[in-house]
């Protein structure tokens, strides 16, 4: 017989472990250990038990949806930091393109917000601005006109999913999202339930 012989065969039967036979036999304890709820006959328990630790589902980051990488973001630009530029100094066009040009906004990445920010001391604008972005706030907006210049806020595109028209007295959406369908829902019911009247949906009897 040669060794090969022997160790293709080693191993290959094998007396089963007699547990709960003494220390002789393999192990008093029949492999479940000196005490505790697994030492016990009907213990359960779930298989990614680790335990009494932080379990690791709780330990690894979650990965589940979330509505933050949808936030509008805006690159911010003050009237007084247009105002003191030597580019804006005789007025004209403020766009995107422009307040690239002037430094005072890094790219087109982001949209832009124009605030109303004066520089100390003004109350009012003097040079004569044609501001065309994607929102100026209702300050700037009353400061740009009243120099007789002009504003066209060309949205979001939020605005534009919902149907806002920033240039329009009414900027409710006009395309409702299930969201604000149902505010409008409870709105509607409030008011009727301060009437006295019951206010049912349509799908209902």
């Amino acid at each position: 017989m040669m060794i090969h012989e022997v160790t293709e065969i080693a191993g290959a039967n094998k007396k089963r472990k007699r547990v709960g036979r003494g220390r002789g036999a393999g192990g008093k304890r029949a492999g479940r250990g000196q005490k505790g709820a697994g030492s016990r006959s009907g213990n359960s328990r779930m298989a990614q038990f680790e335990g009494g630790q932080m379990p690791f589902f709780r330990r690894m980051p979650k990965m589940g949806f979330t509505n933050a990488n949808f936030k509008v973001r805006f690159w911010t630009v003050n009237l007084r930091d247009i105002v003191s530029h030597a580019d804006f100094a005789k007025g004209g066009a403020v766009t995107p393109e422009t307040l690239i040009k002037a430094g005072l906004i890094r790219d087109t990445s982001r949209d832009v917000k124009v605030l109303g920010a004066l520089p100390e001391g003004d109350d009012k604008l003097s040079t004569k601005f044609e501001v065309s972005v994607s929102r100026v706030t209702d300050n700037a907006r009353k400061l740009i006109t009243d120099a007789g210049g002009s504003v066209t806020e060309t949205g979001t595109r939020r605005d534009r999913i919902r149907g806002v028209d920033r240039n329009a007295d009414d900027r409710s959406p006009k395309n409702l999202t299930k969201k604000l369908a149902k505010q409008k829902w409870h709105a509607r019911r409030q008011e009727a339930f301060a009437k006295g009247e019951v206010l049912k949906p349509k799908n209902k009897k």
